[in-house]
């Protein structure tokens, strides 16, 4: 690329950009999704974008305007549910920290738990003796693409498969098999999840902004100090201390929330994705600090690596000095991010509180406590809607050279799983119909999680309020958020990137 053309892709950018501000909510909003990537995560999208962004951000405005002129019971229906099987036994979390001796009391779950801590042991031996090629030591390619990509999406689908696979409680277990184990503190419940969302904002900041966080040796400590400091927080607390401060259990918790089945009292059941939004208890503060958090750190994500983003920093895109030359500017942005985007969601709630009691005849409304915990839970689609599109792309590449190093995990030249002479191919970014076929499947989705977040709120926000007019008129601002919110992520995914 030489420098005429970076100018009128820079040009382009600002004026798409631009735009942008021409909506309401949108002047202080950055969004896409989280990351740390062995290998380029995006490409320049070099294709008539306008009438696909256009059309997304018409789709969720005519969801908005049906929603207003739809039957009250309609998105409670639409999101409603239907049992598939009853079990003998249900899976309910554990609120005693007590441990009894009895070695049936060690499940299955405890099992598979052990099994993935064995499993994680063993990638961590691979991270610090294996290849230091971040694209050939399995660990890498595991942590940042197969777990962090593909198990969250499938977490986010499928259900809650974490509680089955999560490295510590079947270890916490088996050390309190043989002794009763009364944990030494217990956690106050006005603590919250506040922990967890510090570990996230730390973990962002890692992913982000530390020079080499896939470097295999480097990620080896990091993860192995991770899983000692949570495990050893887990004996002193008991197991609600991952309810409260372990930063994954939290996040995939939350996104096990849009999954299509759940086991709810000893009954597996499906329904429409969000549909246990609507059943799961209001967060806490807190927790909807974390939602909003998980949000805006995947926000800056995506906006950290584009041009205009390092025009602000100062940074020249085409001789870009390094990840240590930025680290200020991206700890300081991802910070700002996270803090604009929580004080814009408290100000479009308290918008819509003031618009729901405004010339009713019932002015009985919710405290806005209880309103921000509420409907931040209808912000969940929309940041896995951009973990899926902001992370398609790696995980098409990378999952390829996971199932190499699979194939030969000491980069020693064997071939486990036979698969002969292996090329990892980039072929389907070189065509013009593939590269707009994925970046449409990357629209879809984005316009999908916005329209669904639209609709999860809308059925909060009629049981939070009195009347259908209250909760429609409180709406309005959210969906002035939302629609923006939609505009700028559809922009994101086709604007040109520079780092």
């Amino acid at each position: 690329m030489n420098v005429l053309q970076y100018q009128r892709l820079k040009k382009q950018n600002n004026l798409w950009l631009g735009c942008s501000l021409l909506l309401p909510a949108l002047l202080l909003v950055w969004p896409n999704v989280l990351s740390a990537h062995a290998s380029e995560q995006a490409f320049v999208l070099l294709l008539p974008t306008g009438v696909y962004i256009t059309s997304g951000v018409l789709a969720v405005i005519l969801t908005i305007v049906l929603l207003a002129f739809l039957p009250v019971d309609w998105s409670h229906r639409f999101l409603s549910s239907k049992p598939l099987a009853r079990h003998a036994t249900s899976d309910k979390p554990v609120e005693h920290p007590r441990r009894t001796t009895e070695l049936s009391q060690f499940s299955l779950k405890d099992a598979t738990s052990v099994a993935s801590t064995a499993f994680l042991l063993l990638l961590l031996l691979l991270g610090f003796y294996g290849s230091h090629d971040p694209l050939e030591n399995p660990l890498p390619l595991f942590i940042w693409t197969l777990w962090w990509i593909g198990f969250v999406l499938i977490q986010g689908v499928f259900g809650n498969l974490w509680a089955w696979v999560n490295p510590w409680t079947g270890a916490y277990k088996l050390l309190s098999l043989k002794r009763l184990h009364i944990p030494t503190f217990t956690i106050p419940h006005k603590c919250g999840v506040w922990p967890g969302v510090v570990g996230l904002m730390l973990f962002m900041m890692f992913a982000l902004a530390d020079i080499a966080p896939d470097a295999p040796s480097r990620l080896a400590i990091i993860v192995g100090l991770y899983w000692l400091t949570i495990f050893i927080g887990l004996y002193l607390f008991g197991e609600r201390w991952l309810q409260h401060a372990e930063c994954f259990t939290i996040l995939l918790n939350r996104y096990s929330q849009l999954a299509l089945f759940a086991r709810i009292q000893g009954m597996s059941t499906i329904g429409f994705p969000g549909w246990q939004t609507l059943i799961k208890p209001a967060t806490t503060v807190s927790g909807a600090v974390f939602i909003l958090v998980l949000l805006g750190t995947g926000s800056f994500d995506g906006f950290n690596e584009t041009f205009y983003w390092l025009d602000i920093i100062g940074v020249n895109p085409l001789e870009f000095p390094g990840r240590s030359a930025v680290i200020v500017p991206t700890v300081v942005g991802l910070i700002g991010a996270n803090v604009l985007l929580v004080a814009i969601y408290a100000v479009c709630v308290y918008l819509g509180l003031m618009l729901a009691t405004k010339n009713s005849v019932n002015n009985e409304c919710p405290s806005f406590h209880r309103a921000f915990c509420h409907l931040a839970i209808a912000i969940l689609p929309i940041a896995f809607a951009y973990h899926f599109a902001h992370f398609l792309t790696a995980f098409m590449v990378n999952a390829q050279y996971a199932l190499a190093a699979a194939s030969d995990p000491l980069d020693s030249g064997a071939d486990w799983l036979g698969l002969g002479t292996f090329y990892v191919t980039t072929g389907f970014m070189n065509s013009h119909h593939t590269v707009e076929a994925i970046w449409l499947t990357q629209a879809l989705a984005v316009v999908f999680g916005h329209v669904l977040s639209v609709l999860i709120a809308h059925a909060l926000a009629l049981n939070l309020f009195a009347s259908a007019r209250q909760a429609i008129m409180s709406q309005i601002p959210l969906a002035v958020f939302m629609v923006a919110y939609t505009f700028i992520g559809l922009w994101l995914l086709a604007a040109p990137r520079g780092a």
